[in-house]
């Protein structure tokens, strides 16, 4: 667990009526204050689900247990008032597609302006003003002219950029990513990337960043987990992902990523489908795909298991199993060698 955490989830289990397993089961995963946490795996993996989490966004018929805790504090036992100062003020989410979190009928600073209020700043003109700084803070040329604009009149990069500065109003401690920067073209990503590095150092926030692009959470995190029917598979330095990873899924992603440029390594797709929700099973939920299954991984229930050069990966064949060592590492990704490693 690293120094100074910010978030900590343990054991967080998550069961809906009629599902025939937990959305999330046995999470734990932890974030310090100034660090970037890539969460990355196929959709349907649980990683919105667990962003969610935090914000203690469940269903009222959900079944939860476990702990998330934000700062110390029980998110899950919050209720009232201090969740919602909790969703107001400590925790902020940025979702993929910007135009879902904005009226289209009612202007950017409307947008603000409410979100400000929610952080108790009531008057007009100061609540403008900060307005104002927010919309410059995210790189927005003639910010005031901005405020008075509708969301269809901006370019997605714009509305972004958007989006985080209403985040950021309440200058939380914990800013959750969820794929943010996947819908925007390569460059408005890279000036996104910079903006979110750029706000962790200034601001010593901590940032959860969902993304499929393992070659993106390679090079922009700090460390990284893989999700996979729920569960978190395997955790380990970011800088280690394309040389040292362990578990047979996670080597499963890399071997079907692709990578920009001449290259003679094929790509080989992982077999079958993940499981749905109507899909239960008692043992690891990978054998049914994995090529190192064997009759015993069909009851064997997935424990995290210490691996070499640090991390974890939870596969019962662990010990036996290949790693990644003599694979060369990723090439670098052409964001990131715009806006830098955050490393």
């Amino acid at each position: 667990m690293p120094n100074d955490t910010l978030l900590d989830l343990a054991n967080l289990n998550l069961l809906l009526p009629g599902a025939a397993r937990p959305l999330l089961a046995d999470v734990s995963l932890q974030v310090a204050a100034g660090e970037v946490v890539g969460l990355v795996g196929e959709s349907g993996s649980g990683k919105s689900t667990t962003a969610k989490a935090v914000l203690n966004l469940f269903p009222d018929d959900a079944h939860v247990t476990g702990q998330v805790r934000v700062g110390g504090d029980d998110v899950l036992a919050m209720t009232g008032a201090q969740l919602r100062a909790h969703r107001a003020r400590t925790v902020a989410m940025v979702h993929q597609d910007p135009r879902s979190a904005l009226n289209p009928v009612r202007r950017i600073g409307d947008f603000l302006l409410e979100r400000l209020a929610r952080t108790g700043l009531t008057d007009k003109r100061a609540a403008r003003a900060r307005a104002v700084a927010l919309l410059d803070a995210v790189g927005l040329p003639d910010p005031a002219r901005h405020l008075r604009q509708h969301p269809h009149e901006l370019s997605g990069g714009m509305l972004q950029r958007v989006v985080i500065a209403g985040a950021l109003a309440a200058e939380p401690e914990l800013l959750l990513a969820d794929e943010a920067t996947s819908a925007l073209d390569v460059t408005t990503q890279a000036d996104i990337l910079a903006l979110l590095r750029t706000l962790r150092e200034e601001r010593g926030l901590g940032l959860l960043f969902i993304t499929h692009d393992l070659h993106l959470a390679a090079a922009y995190c700090d460390r990284v987990y893989v999700m996979y029917a729920g569960r978190v598979v395997e955790e380990r330095q970011a800088s280690r992902l394309f040389t040292a990873a362990r578990h047979p899924y996670t080597q499963g992603l890399l071997e079907c990523s692709p990578e920009l440029g001449e290259t003679s390594r094929a790509l080989r797709p992982i077999p079958g489908r993940p499981p749905s929700l109507a899909d239960a099973f008692t043992g690891c939920p990978f054998t049914t795909r994995c090529a190192h299954s064997e009759p015993a991984c069909d009851t064997w229930r997935p424990e995290p298991v210490p691996t070499d050069g640090g991390g974890t990966a939870a596969c019962r064949r662990l010990p036996e199993l290949p790693g990644r060592s003599a694979e060369p590492g990723p090439p670098a990704h052409p964001i990131t060698q715009t806006t830098g490693s955050t490393r």
